[in-house]
């Protein structure tokens, strides 16, 4: 497996437009988590990907998995007769309202899942094993099960990797900073966006300086910093990387980093170098913009065309 990713998938619920959630009469149901996500962007450009997690044995479980095997990654899950499916739901607009999030988590079957529970051999046998801080947020026993799969992939010589992902309605910033550094002993890239690495990890100075410390101080292979409208920036080996956005227009940005990681990784795995996998993963991220839902559901020609300019806006 070219892909391993860890965590929990909700059920995203949503009115249409900009409608408030409180008027709505009718709601749009997808599948979304960031793990699942990377694993299905990364799956769309050609590598070969699985989904690890524990949900329960409910329509509502098998709603989830059989949406991510329709989307083309293989879910690897425990099946529980306790916990219930997570949700959330997401109300979108435009400035000043915004847009909100309303989880409905807790109890759900993922918070229960230990190693025991989970294939921890398809963790040690993949190329890439990838998770996100809003995993250990959840519980103390998906923080313990996380540090564990890191360490099992880390031993087996699997290349690991930590996406911040700093979610500020699951915990506080030094709770956040405790749990996620110590696991970062176990990560070898580590991705953040550059408002956590100020907020969360504490670090002051510009971006670069941020990366390179980062890297010295953890010894990561690779630190990737998302900045946004002003792209990303990457150090790796003590080289410093800048990568711009692609223009797009924005139907919906949910799941835009998701979607950053997902090519990154695609063409990392594929033996892209790293400025290689940041033009991926900026062209990956833009596509996304354009689509409903939190995933990328775009196609590797889809990406090269971003990537070489073409395109009138019109498929003839």
């Amino acid at each position: 497996m070219d892909l391993v990713t860890f965590g929990e998938t909700l059920l995203r619920f949503s009115p249409p437009g900009q409608e408030r959630i409180e008027r709505a009469t009718e709601l749009e149901f997808r599948a979304a988590g960031a793990e699942s996500n990377v694993a299905v962007n990364a799956g769309r450009l050609g590598a070969a990907t699985a989904w690890l997690s524990k949900v329960p044995d409910s329509p509502l479980g098998r709603k989830v998995t059989a949406t991510l095997r329709a989307q083309g990654t293989e879910p690897v899950v425990a099946r529980s007769d306790a916990g219930r499916q997570g949700t959330y739901y997401i109300e979108q607009a435009g400035e000043p309202r915004g847009a909100n999030v309303v989880y409905d988590r807790a109890d759900a079957a993922v918070t229960t899942a230990t190693p025991a529970d989970l294939d921890t051999d398809l963790v040690a046998d993949a190329d890439y094993f990838y998770t996100s801080g809003i995993t250990p947020a959840l519980s103390e026993t998906l923080a313990e099960t996380t540090a564990s799969l890191l360490e099992r992939a880390r031993a087996a010589g699997t290349t690991t990797v930590l996406d911040v992902n700093y979610r500020a309605k699951l915990w506080g910033p030094t709770a956040a900073r405790g749990v996620l550094e110590s696991l970062f002993p176990d990560v070898d890239v580590l991705v953040v966006a550059e408002r956590d690495a100020r907020r969360v990890l504490a670090r002051d100075g510009a971006v670069e300086e941020i990366a390179g410390v980062l890297a010295d101080e953890f010894g990561f292979e690779t630190v990737v910093v998302t900045r946004g409208a002003d792209g990303a920036l990457a150090v790796h080996d003590g080289a410093v990387h800048e990568q711009g956005v692609f223009d797009a227009d924005t139907h919906d940005p949910v799941g835009t980093g998701d979607a950053f990681v997902g090519g990154f990784l695609a063409r990392r795995i594929e033996g892209g170098s790293v400025p290689d996998a940041l033009e991926w993963g900026a062209a990956t991220a833009a596509l996304k913009r354009t689509i409903p839902g939190d995933t990328a559901l775009v196609t590797r020609e889809e990406v090269e065309a971003v990537l070489a300019g073409d395109g009138d806006g019109i498929d003839r």
